[in-house]
């Protein structure tokens, strides 16, 4: 029984249904979860604009710079579907207050760093830290709202943290560098770290593990780990094809030995069941498709903006900005409210298709004119990021049973970093060789990073299109059981047309 008197299947001792918690509080709730998650999300970008000044004050090479990102994405995307099952067993709520406060003494180190190594290593232990609390929050709010509608909304919010996040965050790493420092980036966690993990257990109640009693699978932990830690590693890697090609077989042997073992074990990490759901499984799918085509974008897109239209570092914040405020007026505003009414398919397959269509109009020549080359494409991707993104997450999350929540949590983290990772290493290298080859035939320099970023929004685009045809079949819902059948089937096992609740 917890402290406030329900038991594991939230009722009271006598049998009766605990009453659920009021509104406020459970919104009081989404609001940290959403402030944590902001903070891991905005260290996933926001050093980029900073490398120069950490490169001149801490002596980095040209090649070591890039530890400065991946020494984060590697342990962030390797570690979350280990912390997601770990926070079933062990507690949601000590899994994240124990992620923000470690989170809270790396930014602290990642502030005091006096060389490159140390930077480094403090970095690898903040993705560890985020790591550890982001992958239980999407559980978490599925917890606290029940009520399809609710939920819907609340999973806006968290959508909207999630996609403007980055954006806000390459905005905020410029004027923190100018302004007062590059050591600021991280320093400036310090404070919004303390008062998230405050809050966190004043707001958030104390939750007994849901994921039974037995010990977490160790080795099946160490496995996957190891795995997904070696396939970021490969994806960001820049080393030559054939030590890329060795760690990508490393790693897929890694991690089809972990399928093996928890096909084995009698208290498996990860119960493998939970892949014979669509949502799950497909929804997944989908996200890193959609995610590789929309983080390549904005890393490339920056580029484009500075190397091929001339803007100012500055400008290009500012000609970026309406894809986070877009997101958060359709996300806030429209999403939940759509999903609730249309169910989240046909939300996400409209958001897909803007996706597509905003990828598609940065292909264009440019007309010099940010009103014409820039703006409608930002509008456009903002509103289809603002659709799609709470759509999929309510997807993905749709089957999930309490049990199982925090894994099915780290399952869509996990799939949101690895695709982000995907998509930025891919779409970078698919510019790079499209503009080396242009110029190696006497094409202008400008000319030709134009081409490689029109080539690299075209990559985008077709992933997005892939995860919208993956969304018409495999997302597909199940056809409403006429009253005969519904007369003649056991309640539980009735079907819906709610896509979200399809399974195979």
């Amino acid at each position: 029984m917890t402290s406030t008197g329900r038991t594991k299947n939230g009722t009271t001792p006598n049998g009766t249904r605990a009453a659920p918690r009021p509104a406020h509080s459970r919104w009081a709730a989404l609001a940290v979860l959403c402030a944590g998650m902001l903070m891991v999300i905005l260290d996933g970008t926001i050093v980029s604009v900073a490398l120069p000044a950490i490169q001149a004050d801490l002596g980095f090479t040209a090649t070591g710079l890039a530890w400065t990102v991946n020494a984060y994405l590697v342990p962030l995307g390797g570690l979350l579907l280990l912390a997601g099952r770990l926070g079933d067993l062990l507690g949601r709520r000590r899994m994240l207050v124990v992620g923000l406060a470690l989170f809270v003494v790396a930014s602290l180190l990642c502030g005091l760093a006096v060389g490159a190594g140390m930077l480094v290593a403090a970095r690898f232990l903040q993705g560890v830290a985020a790591a550890m609390a982001s992958a239980v929050v999407l559980g978490m709010i599925v917890g606290l709202f029940p009520e399809p509608g609710e939920r819907a909304r609340a999973i806006g919010v968290y959508a909207f943290v999630g996609a403007a996040g980055a954006s806000i965050g390459t905005l905020l790493g410029g004027v923190l560098t100018e302004t007062v420092g590059w050591r600021w980036i991280f320093l400036v966690n310090v404070p919004i770290g303390v008062a998230a993990v405050l809050l966190s257990l004043r707001v958030i109640e104390r939750d007994r593990p849901v994921g039974g009693a037995g010990r977490p699978d160790l080795v099946g932990g160490l496995l996957v780990t190891a795995g997904l830690v070696l396939a970021v590693f490969t994806i960001v890697d820049t080393s030559g094809p054939q030590v890329r090609i060795g760690l990508a077989a490393l790693a897929l042997a890694l991690l089809v030995g972990f399928v093996v073992r928890q096909s084995r074990a009698a208290d498996p990490l990860v119960r493998l069941g939970i892949f014979r759901s669509r949502a799950v499984s497909g929804g997944n799918l989908v996200q890193l498709l959609m995610v590789a085509g929309m983080l390549g974008f904005q890393f490339t897109v920056a580029l484009h903006l500075q190397g091929a239209l001339g803007y100012a570092p500055a400008e290009t914040g500012l000609a970026l900005l309406p894809i986070p405020v877009t997101i958060a007026v359709v996300s806030l505003a429209a999403s939940g409210r759509l999903i609730a009414r249309f169910g989240p398919r046909p939300v996400l397959l409209v958001g897909e298709v803007l996706l597509v269509a905003g990828l598609l109009l940065l292909t264009r020549p440019p007309a010099g004119s940010y009103l014409v080359d820039v703006l409608p494409s930002m509008l456009v991707l903002g509103v289809g990021a603002g659709l799609s993104l709470p759509a999929v997450t309510t997807v993905m999350m749709s089957d999930a049973t309490p049990a199982d929540a925090g894994l099915a949590s780290g399952l869509a983290n996990t799939s949101q970093q690895v695709g982000g990772a995907l998509g930025i290493a891919v779409l970078a290298a698919l510019a790079t060789a499209r503009t080396d080859a242009a110029t190696a035939t006497g094409v202008p320099q400008q000319e030709a990073l134009a081409g490689g970023y029109h080539l690299a929004f075209a990559a985008g685009a077709t992933a997005v299109a892939l995860a919208a045809l993956l969304t018409l079949t495999v997302l597909r819902p199940r056809p409403r059981l006429t009253p005969q059948k519904l007369t003649d089937s056991p309640p539980e096992i009735v079907g819906t047309s709610d896509p979200a609740s399809a399974k195979g």
